[in-house]
Order: C-alpha cells, then sequence, then structure tokens
C-alpha cells in the first residue's frame, strides 16, 4: 500500500486524524434539510456504515441550533458544520458540539467577530476547515478564476486565522474543472503545510462525477497530494463514500481487504453463464461474511470471478481463490492458479465461503 504522502500538519476532529501521518480519511455531506432530525440521523449512520470517516452538516440559521443538538446526541462520529456569513451559527455550533466547522473567514463578519469564533474553536479544540472554489472566488479582486487566484483567494482566509495564531487548519480548494483543481491544490501544497481537502466541486453525477473525480483526486494522491476526500455527488450522498474508497485503493491509500477481480466477458462464455449476477453475489456475500474478519486480521485476499477457461487459472493465478465458466452452467473452481474442481454455478459463492473459511482456519 503506497503511503508516499507530503507530510502536512496535523488536525484532529473527534479522534480522526488528518494530515500529518494519518490515513486519507473519506467524508461526505447529508442533503436532507436539518430540521428533518430523523432522517439526517439515518443519513449520517448510513454513511458511516459504508465507511464515512466524517459527515458534514449544513446549518444555515440560528434556528438550526437545537435541530444540530438533537443530531450530536443521535451519533457519534466525527461531525463538520458548513457555516456561511453568521458568525454567531458558527459559535453555537462549536458549544453544541460540533467536531469541525466548515468557514470562510472573510465573508464571516468583522475582525472581532471573527477573533469571537476562533476563540471559541480554540476553547473547544475544534479545527477550522477554509473551503473556495470557482464560485467563491472574489470577482471584484480576481478578474477571472485560475488556478493562482483559486490560491490566492484561499490564502487571504488562512491569513486571518494565522494573523490571529489560529493554526488548526484544514484547506479545501475546489473547481468544477479538473485542470484547475489539480494545479491549485500542487500550488497550495509547494507553499503551505496545512492538510488538504479534495474534491471536485459540481462533478455531476453517475458515470461522469466518478470518472471525473478520480482523475482529479486520484492524480492529487498519486503525487503524495491531499488528506481528505470527498467526492461530490448528485444524489444519494452513500454512493460518494462507496467511490471515494473505490479511488483510495486505486491511489494505494487504503488496502481492499477483499479484492474482486473479473473479466468483461467475451463470446467464450457460455451463454448460461450470468457473470454479472455471480460476480455480485460473490462481491456482497463475501464482503458482508469476511469483511470485517480480514480487516481485523489485516489480511488481504482477492477473489477471481472468470468468463472462461482461457481467462481463468491462467490469467487470474495472482488471485487466492477464483471461480472460471465452463459449459452447461458449470464453472471450474480454482485456488492460486490451481484448478480443484466443477461445481455447478449457483454453488459458486458456497464453495468460494468454504475455501475462505479454510485458509482462515475457521
Amino acid at each position: 500500500m503506497r503511503k508516499n504522502r507530503k507530510k502536512t500538519e496535523k488536525v484532529n476532529v473527534r479522534g480522526l486524524e488528518i494530515g500529518g501521518n494519518a490515513l486519507v480519511s473519506v467524508q461526505s455531506m447529508t442533503n436532507l434539510p436539518i430540521e428533518d432530525v430523523k432522517g439526517t440521523v439515518k443519513q449520517i449512520q448510513d454513511l458511516v456504515n459504508e465507511g464515512a470517516d466524517l459527515v458534514r452538516v449544513a446549518v444555515r440559521n440560528e434556528d438550526s441550533i437545537e435541530y444540530l443538538k438533537e443530531i450530536r446526541k443521535a451519533v457519534d462520529c466525527p461531525l463538520s458544520a458548513d457555516v456561511h456569513f453568521n458568525y454567531r451559527i458558527a459559535i453555537e455550533a462549536i458549544k453544541a458540539g460540533i467536531d469541525k466547522v466548515r468557514i470562510n473567514p472573510g465573508n464571516i463578519g468583522s475582525a472581532a467577530k471573527v477573533k469571537e469564533v476562533l476563540k471559541a474553536a480554540k476553547d473547544h479544540k475544534v479545527p477550522i476547515r477554509i473551503g473556495v472554489n470557482g464560485g467563491s472566488v472574489d470577482r471584484e479582486k480576481f478578474k477571472e478564476v485560475t488556478p493562482a487566484t483559486l490560491v490566492e483567494s484561499a490564502l487571504e482566509h488562512v491569513r486571518i486565522l494565522e494573523d490571529n495564531d489560529f493554526h488548526d487548519i484544514v484547506v479545501s480548494i475546489k473547481s468544477s474543472d479538473v485542470f484547475q483543481t489539480i494545479e491549485a491544490n500542487t500550488y497550495f501544497s509547494e507553499i503551505r503545510n496545512y492538510p488538504l481537502h479534495l474534491g471536485l466541486t459540481e462533478a455531476g453525477y453517475g458515470v461522469s462525477c466518478t470518472v471525473q473525480s478520480s482523475v482529479a483526486i486520484g492524480h492529487l494522491l498519486l503525487k503524495g497530494i491531499g488528506d481528505t476526500i470527498r467526492v461530490s455527488m448528485t444524489g444519494d450522498p452513500v454512493e460518494e463514500i462507496t467511490i471515494g474508497k473505490k479511488i483510495l485503493e486505486a491511489a494505494g491509500q487504503r488496502k481492499a481487504y477483499l479484492r474482486i477481480v473479473s473479466c468483461p466477458t467475451c463470446g467464450r462464455t457460455d451463454p448460461s453463464l450470468d457473470l454479472l449476477s455471480i460476480t455480485k453475489s460473490v462481491e456482497k456475500e463475501l464482503s458482508e461474511k469476511f469483511g470485517g474478519i480480514l480487516k481485523g486480521k489485516d489480511k488481504q485476499i482477492t477473489i477471481a470471478v472468470m468468463g472462461c477457461e482461457v481467462n481463468g487459472p491462467g490469467e487470474a493465478s495472482h488471485a487466492d481463490f477464483g471461480v472460471a465458466g465452463g459449459r452447461n452452467g458449470y464453472m471450474t473452481l480454482f485456488s492460486g492458479g490451481n484448478k480443484l474442481k466443477k461445481i455447478k454455478a449457483e454453488e459458486a459463492v458456497i464453495y468460494l465461503i468454504k475455501e475462505i473459511e479454510n485458509m482462515l482456519g475457521q
């Protein structure tokens, strides 16, 4: 697992370390009105169950604080409050037990108001995340949005905190443009040592969002830049965590304890085999049964599901176990490239479970 990242300053968010030598964390944001306490709590729990390390909630006005308090009591994961313009909301969110605050000090009010927010954050040991994107660049000061103006805009906010001797900072510089995002974060990482939150803003949905976010976030991570990430996807935020974890695995920042590989199928695959259904069943049932066990043992295994014997034990010889398509509804069960026996396709999951259990000594 690659961990060659630029070492940044470390912040602590309810026990979650961001920066320093900590693993890159993955986060998301709820998309329900905070007044829907029950729905918001469930969404937070769903995100955590999928693997979210931190969840952000929008706190839009002072009335939202009472709802935030209810949510804070109901969940124990690290929570970040998204606050704009009103310094009182930021202070009250901190007092309500929030673990991190996303503000831009330049638009939170006068210098005196900023100092009040920073005092509350210091007193409660709450880090502040500065968030700048293409839409928040001051167009009166900067004629166009470029990587340089994105960074300068972020630095303006950073300097306000530094001038007040506040350094418990995470910085987010995002654009909807992949290249701007990569260039801006690369430039910032060269001149400041604060942990960076990576993402591509307004990235859309589905395949488009997945590909663009993977390119931007993955590119930066492979350069050793980035300490926490969010995939900003229209729709169910749980999908953001699913994709985010895969990006971290592809960039060598997370270990995939159970890795499933499968072929695209071709004309050699027998029509009696629905390889997609088989692969989905293998991934779902084996992940549920062995995911936690493998993580606890810090052991990684690879399972291959292949469409034919050409792509079976031969091309998937790196896999610990696997199945390869045969004829008339049968498959070959194999281990480490060695054929074990013929099995019925519908028994693939059963036999793979047995092999893994034997390997784990269960």
